[in-house]
Formats: C-alpha cells, structure tokens, sequence
C-alpha cells in the first residue's frame, strides 16, 4: 500500500536541511507521505534512479523489435529514457506517485451494446494529465518549502519509465500485459514521477504477482502479446485508434468491434483488480456522455462539435478525423442496419480518410446489391486514390 513505513530498505543520502531546521529523511519522508495522500494519491514509493538499470535491455529490445510502431519519440534517445541520471544529472532520488482511476462499473459491458462506441476507461473524463501534474506541482511545491532542494515532475510526457521506477519504489510491478499491476488497486493506476536532489528513504521493490495467471494475455482482441511481458504495439487496439494515423489495417477491423478510442480488455482481464473495487473511490469520475455514447450521434460531429464534446478531455488530441475514422470501423462491427445513413453520409466529408473508413462500414452492412450499387454512383468520382482502393477491395470481399 502506498507510504508503508515497513520494508524501507536503506537510506539514500544523508540528514536533510530544511530553511529552518535539520530533519530526519525517514520524517521527511512520512510528512510526504501524508501531504501527497491530502492532495488525491493513492500510492507513494522512493527509488534511486540507477534502480532501472537492468530493464534498460527490455525497452531497447523492444524498440529493436519495431514493436512501437510509429511512435518515434519512444526511439528517440533510449538513453535518457533507460536512465533518469541522463535526463538530469542532478537526480538522487525518484519518487513515484499512484492515483486510481478504476471504473465504477463493469469497463467492457458497453462491448456487448454494439450500436455505442466503447471508450477506454481513463478517457471518459477529464485528461489525467493536466489534473494530476496540479497535484504533483503541488507535492514539489511543498517538497521545495519544506527541505531546500530543486525537483523535476513528470507525468507521462518526458522520457521515463514510469512503470520500471514505479516497481523499483513498491508501487506495484508490470504484469504480463506490460501495464502496471498494484496489490491495492488492479491494473488501474495513472503515473507520476517526481524526481528531486534530496536523499530520501527507498522503499523495497515489488515483486512480480502475477504467478502462471494468462487472462490479460488471453483477453487480447488481436493477439498483441507475442510472449508474457511483451507487446506489440502495432496490433494493439489502444496504439491503432490513437496513434496510427492512417487507415485502420484490414486485419485488426472486425476484431475492434464497437472500440473507439482505446481497449481496455488486458487491464480489465487482471484479477487483482478485485482489490480496486473494495471501497477505493476512483479521483477521475467519467463523464456520462462518455460512458457508451451513440454512434450515430458520434459520426454527425464536425470539428466544432467535436472539440466542444472532448474538450479537456485526451481524445480530442487524436482529431476529429481520426476519431470519426474509429466510428466507422465500429458502425461497420455493429450489425445496425439504422447506421447506414450516418456511413452513407460521410462517404462526402473531406477527409480520405473517413470516407474510406466509411467505404468498409457500408460494405459490412449493406447487403452486396445494394453495396455494388452504391459503388457505380460514389466510385467515378473519388479522386483520392487511397478510397477508391478501399472502393475496390470492398468490391471484390
């Protein structure tokens, strides 16, 4: 649990000077411990920011594999990622902060309502990022008046990695779906890091839990695990619906589903979220209107509308094209023959990559003769070469 006293397992520099007196690290410590908790965390761990070194192979590994796709900041200098120390010399201790996020109903019920789109959980409010680096500005605020240092905050937007240096301070450890599992609250935590000049008490990593358990492996929609601990980023439905820019890959349509911006599938699969269920209440709420909203209402947004829906929430950073290119794949999975329309009407948006987004929902719910039909009116006219493919193969299926 966050701030256990217990299992401290040394001491990482000396006596700390604060503006007026000479404080204990381990007091030091728990007076942090207490000021991050009033400010909305859940989980607090220390660790020395060489502690990461043996997972540096891991993530270089990985980045040798092409599994990040196009995620090019990832590759971009491994280094300052696999060592905080290159990121600032200056650093001596590393503390990890956790805030829960679990959902306070079932996360994939809204799969099986196949005419509304499913968002991943974290999504569904307001984006983490800008709420919880207030918090952690906060914390550093405090750290700084409290004993005479300089501090850095990150929050999932620098190179770090959160989830090693979270396992390293006892926050929890990175299960086989390479997310962060935690003993109190599931799969469901977001990550902040706090890196500072002081020496502060260690506590003991956390060891691995997730025993012979495979459901996160097992619940995955396009086999995006190659091995336990492994992922392919290019097969995962979170990485196609945010980070790919292009066209949704053929062979990953039909297992999306009813998935528009994320998948939470492997994180709900963990069973130690069972514990995050018990009495925690979530800091994020979820939005209703986010919570399973209507296709159809969703493919009817322009870029005015859709910014208006997502504001300050982290979809909107995907863009509206995108986004509506997500629908459509999910209007396509939905066997509601009611969204025709709404594909229908956006084979003229002026983006190609709606349109031929659209392209495939028609070809999933028009019956061939209609499709065909469709085709000899819509086809002519397509200049964009990318749509007419999609015209043409949508054709021939």
């Amino acid at each position: 649990m966050a701030g256990r006293r217990a299992g401290v397992a040394d001491l990482c520099g000396p006596r700390l000077l604060s503006n007026t007196d000479l404080i204990a690290p381990a007091e030091l410590k728990a007076a942090l411990i207490e000021t991050a908790h009033a400010l909305g965390f859940d989980q607090l761990g220390v660790t020395r920011p060489e502690a990461t070194a043996e997972r540096a192979q891991y993530f270089l590994d990985f980045i040798a594999s092409g599994g990040h796709g196009d995620m090019d900041w990832l590759a971009r200098e491994p280094q300052r990622r696999t060592d905080p120390r290159t990121l600032w010399s200056e650093v001596r201790s590393v503390i990890m902060l956790g805030v829960n996020y679990g959902p306070d109903e079932d996360p994939l019920a809204v799969l099986q309502a196949r005419s509304h789109g499913a968002i991943s959980v974290y999504a569904r409010g307001d984006d983490y990022h800008d709420v919880i680096k207030k918090q952690l500005k906060a914390l550093a605020r405090w750290l700084v008046a409290t004993a005479s240092c300089d501090v850095k905050v990150f929050i999932d937007t620098a190179a770090v990695m959160e989830k090693p240096l979270s396992q390293a301070a006892g926050i929890g450890w990175q299960g086989k779906h390479t997310n962060l599992v935690s003993r109190g609250f599931g799969s469901w935590l977001f990550l902040g890091a706090i890196y500072t000049t002081l020496g502060l008490p260690c506590d003991t990593p956390e060891i691995d839990h997730c025993g012979s358990c495979r459901a996160c492996l097992e619940s995955c929609p396009t086999a995006a695990f190659p091995a336990p601990y492994q992922l392919d980023a290019r097969r995962c439905i979170s990485y196609l619906t945010i980070e790919n820019k292009g066209p949704i890959p053929h062979e990953f349509r039909k297992a999306m589903g009813n998935r528009i911006y994320g998948c939470d599938d492997c994180l709900a699969a963990c069973p130690w979220n069972k514990f995050a269920q018990e009495g925690r209440e979530a800091k994020l709420a979820a939005r209703d209107a986010l919570r399973a909203p209507s296709l159809a209402d969703l493919a009817g947004l322009d870029d005015p509308a859709f910014r208006a829906l997502f504001s300050k929430s982290p979809v909107k950073r995907v863009g509206r094209d995108r986004f509506i290119r997500n629908v459509l794949i999910a209007i396509g999975n939905s066997d509601d023959p009611t969204l025709v329309a709404s594909a229908e009407r956006l084979l003229a948006d002026p983006s190609p990559l709606v349109r031929g987004a659209a392209v495939w929902a028609l070809a999933q719910l028009l019956p061939p003769e209609a499709f065909a039909k469709l085709a000899t009116t819509a086809l002519p006219s397509e200049q964009d070469q990318s749509v007419r493919d999609e015209w043409r193969l949508a054709s021939r299926e």
